[in-house]
């Protein structure tokens, strides 16, 4: 079996292209080329894969925002910068990998949504400190509060009864979502950089 780093990018790749549920370990041997037996020696069982395979992506994005934060000085700007592959891990079919993971492994998600909430939260509070130093960003709110709040609003597309993702696509579901965030933490500084983003 290839190395674990190269093993677990083909794997999420997999499970983002067929779904959590979907996707079987028979279809995970096959693809890699090895029996299953070898496979089960790695992971007990599908879920522990999964496990890892979320771990790993979570890992990897949080390292490219904090990579991100390093090289965009403004931190109203940063807000607003995207990685390629970060716009991938939102796609359609990174939805319906979600939307499975909620169905059909509801407490690998729940775990899984907590550490993604946890670290994401980290990213943000450090970027609501730094916009804070320069003005961009108020100082009457509870910046790990409106974080989370943030994070749940974004996460509520794949998960909400009362969006209906036939009717709103994800893309302006989710400018809908940083603009609202936007303009309540920003001052009037903040506001004069926000109005050169025309994001539709």
């Amino acid at each position: 079996m290839e190395d674990n780093t190269q093993f677990l990018e083909k794997a999420t790749e997999l499970f983002i292209e067929n779904g959590s549920k979907t996707l079987t370990m028979d279809d995970i041997a096959r693809e890699f080329g090895i029996s299953k037996k070898t496979l089960y020696q790695k992971y007990k069982n599908k879920e522990a894969l999964i496990e890892e395979v979320l771990d790993f992506k979570l890992k990897e994005i949080i390292e490219k925002m904090r990579k991100l934060d390093t090289e965009v000085e403004n931190a109203l700007e940063r807000m607003f910068c995207r990685d390629e592959q970060m716009k991938r891990a939102v796609s359609s079919n990174k939805s319906m990998m979600i939307r499975q993971l909620v169905k059909y492994y509801p407490a690998i998600y729940h775990k899984h949504m907590a550490n993604f909430s946890e670290k994401f939260t980290e990213v943000l509070v450090k970027n609501i400190e730094k916009g804070r130093k320069q003005g961009v960003y108020r100082e009457d709110f509870n910046a790990e509060i409106n974080a989370k709040l943030f994070i749940q609003m974004m996460m509520s597309y794949d998960s909400s009864p009362i969006f209906e993702v036939n009717k709103i696509n994800r893309h302006d579901f989710n400018i809908e979502v940083m603009m609202l965030y936007m303009n309540a933490i920003t001052t009037e500084k903040g506001k004069e950089v926000l109005k050169k983003y025309n994001l539709k």
